[in-house]
């Protein structure tokens, strides 16, 4: 092959490739059924989805948790702004998930939209915290405050949930039901001051895995 046939079947080569670079990215990626990626709303309930805890229902259970929070008088009228402390969520459905979503998202939607009326403690970083205050104590590293913490900020109020199912499974299919309930706890009191709840219930043929 001289040297100009060379070049006339590298430039196709390099075109062709191009072509199909081009046609990838014009496209976008498919998964197997052919259907393309598709970008939804995290309250919109998609082409994939089984009977378990979809995210349209964690938008939904915490958007009313977070309204019935809201609304406690103890939060609503309270003269110092309450510090409030997340424990685990227990989760006694059969589906297994992330169930620390809840809480996140119910302190982000707080934060976002109570405009101040509650604060959060970071009990989930005490070790970090605790190097931290150990650091401005012995002056290794300045502090814009007191450099001489004593103690951290103890809990007014203390935020957790369970999420129980009852599954029935018969010839025409499965069905699934699942109580969200959520309370807020007076820790010096152990008295539970308020108590949100969420059903949902589903049924279908087909079910889908959750990692």
């Amino acid at each position: 092959m001289n040297r100009i046939a060379l070049r006339t079947s590298t430039s196709l080569v390099v075109a062709a490739a191009l072509a199909t670079l081009t046609g990838c990215a014009s496209y976008g990626v498919k998964n197997p059924s052919g259907v393309p990626v598709t970008e939804m709303k995290a309250d919109e309930r998609g082409f994939v989805a089984g009977l378990g805890i979809e995210s349209q229902d964690i938008q939904t259970v915490s958007d009313k948790m977070v309204r019935g929070i809201l609304s406690v008088q103890e939060i609503a009228n309270a003269k110092a702004t309450p510090h409030i402390v997340l424990l685990p969520v227990k989760n006694e459905t059969r589906f297994a998930f992330n169930k620390d979503i809840f809480l996140d998202e119910i302190m982000t939607r707080l934060n976002e939209n109570a405009s101040g009326k509650v604060r959060f403690l970071a009990r989930d970083r005490m070790a970090d915290l605790e190097k931290e205050r150990e650091l401005k104590r012995s002056g290794q590293v300045t502090s814009s405050t007191d450099p001489h913490p004593q103690q951290f900020k103890g809990a007014d109020y203390m935020i957790t949930g369970k999420l129980v199912g009852q599954t029935t499974r018969t010839s025409a299919g499965t069905s699934d039901y699942i109580l969200y309930s959520f309370e807020l706890i007076d820790p010096n009191t152990s008295e539970v001051i308020w108590n949100g709840s969420h059903r949902i219930k589903k049924q279908g043929q087909d079910d889908a895995v959750y990692r």
